[in-house]
Order: C-alpha cells, then structure tokens, then sequence
C-alpha cells in the first residue's frame, strides 16, 4: 500500500492519505479496443450456439417427426411405404458397406460436375458479351427467350434420341439446364454496374480489357453468383431425372430402382443423400462467393 500527499482547499498542511494497490486497466488490444474478457468470449459463444441451435431446430424436428410418426402415428400399411429414420439410415449404411452408394455418387458428380462446369463457362462469357454490346442482344435475345422457356425435361427425349443413353446425352442436359440461370444473371450482373464507376475508370485511361478486370466483373460477382447457386441445384435436380429415364449408374438410377424392387428404405436413403448433396453443393458455392466478394466486406467494413 502507497500513500500520496492531498492539500486542503483551504491552504492547510498537506496530510497523507492510504492508497490501495493499483489495478490494472484493460490493455487495448491492436485496434485500440478493450480486449475481451471471458465472461464476454463465453456470452459470444452462446449467443452463436443458439442463433445455431434455433436455425436447426426445424430441421430436427422434422427428423424426430420422420422417425416417431411411421412407427406411432401410422398403421402397419403406412409403415411399409414410409419406414422411419432409424431403417432409412441403416439401409443407407448398407449401402455404403457394399460400396453401392459410393459408385452411384461418383457417377451422379461427374455428369453433374461436367455439365455444370461447361455451362458456367459458356454462359458468363456469352452474357458478358450480350451485355456489353447491345447489338448482339438484339440479335440473340429472341432465341435465348424461346429456348429459356422451354422445360429442360421436355427436351430429355431429344437429346436421348439425338445422343442416345450414355454420357453425353445426360452431360448435355445438366449443361443446358445450368446454362440460362448463369446467362440471365451474367447479363442482369454487368447491366447493374454503377455507370458512374464506368465512366470514372475510362476517365482514367482504362482499356476494355482492364476496365472488365478491374470494375465490371468484381462488381457483377455477387449477381453472377446467384445464378450459379441456382444453377448448381437445377443440375443436381435435372441429372436425378435424366438418370431415372435411362441409365446403369447414378443416384437416380439408385433411387428408381430401389423402388422397383420394393427396396423401400434404399430408396429413401437415395433421396436423402440427393437432399445432404444439394445442401453440400449450395454451401460450397456459398463460400466461393465469398470469397470472391472479399472486396466488397472490405470495402464496407471500411466506410
């Protein structure tokens, strides 16, 4: 214990006065706040877990509703057509033992991989092109309204003719199913860039080269990306349905077929697998839009 020296307001001697242990003040940390304490980083933590918990709590109950209601709230016949979880997931797990699932699954990313992979291509660098110049919007616009209004299903039959029952018919229709999501939202992405932004960078000098490098695509990313996402599953969903018409491998082989052989649960494992695949697939995507959109967290962060 320290003791300091006080003087009166009155002008009397100075008296000495105890002073306890000094304590400590809360370092800042490297942005200049107070770096959080325990209690702060433990309420952190819980407020994420039950944004968390509340964001699955639907998707719990409706497991828990799929594995109760067949065996309490359904008669025997209901049953056999809706078994509960617990039998869907062990036929899921026989599945994986014999390596079934894993070949149908290998099968079913290839062609979607593939097709998807040629549509995002072709449809961003066609839409950009559409977009810039107007010309070329004229032309194609009529063309690309009449096939973007066509069901991609109602077309399976043409290409299975003209392609037959392998890989390429099925490759083909995943990359036409894939392509207008991807082509309308490149146009509609490019179209909505700021002209203020344009013309700002060709008042600098910029080239067309660099001003689609440095403006036009980081600020079309996000639209972009959202005709990705939407394509990503209308390629899982269209591939499902081709592989049920005509094929030897493929979770939608897997899936009709189960079901033509009465094998009830291998069929909802199917199903179930598609679903936890398309969820996989739309947060993958999720994440690559991110990434590159890093710009514009920064940029917002900033301001």
């Amino acid at each position: 214990m320290s003791t300091v020296l006080s003087r009166p307001a009155d002008g009397t001697a100075a008296v000495e006065r105890p002073q306890g242990p000094a304590v400590p003040k809360p370092q800042p940390g490297p942005s200049g706040a107070e770096r959080p304490t325990a209690s702060h980083r433990l309420g952190a933590l819980a407020h994420r877990a039950g944004r968390a918990g509340w964001k699955s709590l639907a998707v719990v109950l409706f497991l828990t509703l799929w594995e109760l209601g067949p065996q309490y709230l359904a008669g025997p016949s209901t049953r056999v057509f809706l078994p509960p979880l617990h039998e869907v997931l062990a036929a899921g797990a026989r599945l994986l033992d014999t390596g079934q699932l894993q070949s149908h699954l290998q099968a079913s990313l290839t062609r979607s991989a593939a097709g998807f992979g040629i549509a995002v291509v072709m449809a961003v660098a066609l839409g950009l092109l559409i977009a810039w110049y107007g010309w070329l919007n004229s032309f194609l616009n009529p063309l690309l309204e009449l096939f973007r209004n066509t069901a991609t299903l109602a077309l399976l039959p043409v290409f299975t003719l003209l392609l037959g029952i392998g890989e390429e018919s099925k490759i083909t229709i995943v990359a036409y199913a894939a392509f207008f999501p991807v082509l309308l939202n490149t146009i509609a992405g490019v179209r909505t860039v700021d002209p203020l932004l344009v013309r700002a960078a060709k008042s600098l000098g910029l080239n067309s080269f660099r001003l689609f490098q440095k403006v036009i695509l980081p600020s079309a990313v996000p639209t972009i990306f959202t005709g990705i996402r939407m394509a990503g599953t209308s390629s899982i969903l269209v591939l499902i349905a081709a592989e049920m018409v005509g094929a030897k491998a493929g979770l939608g082989y897997l899936i009709v077929n189960a079901q033509a052989s009465f094998l009830i649960p291998d069929m909802y494992a199917g199903i179930l697998t598609v679903s936890v695949l398309g969820l996989l697939v739309n947060v993958l995507l999720v994440a690559l839009e991110r990434h590159f959109s890093r710009w514009r967290t920064a940029v917002g962060a900033a301001t």
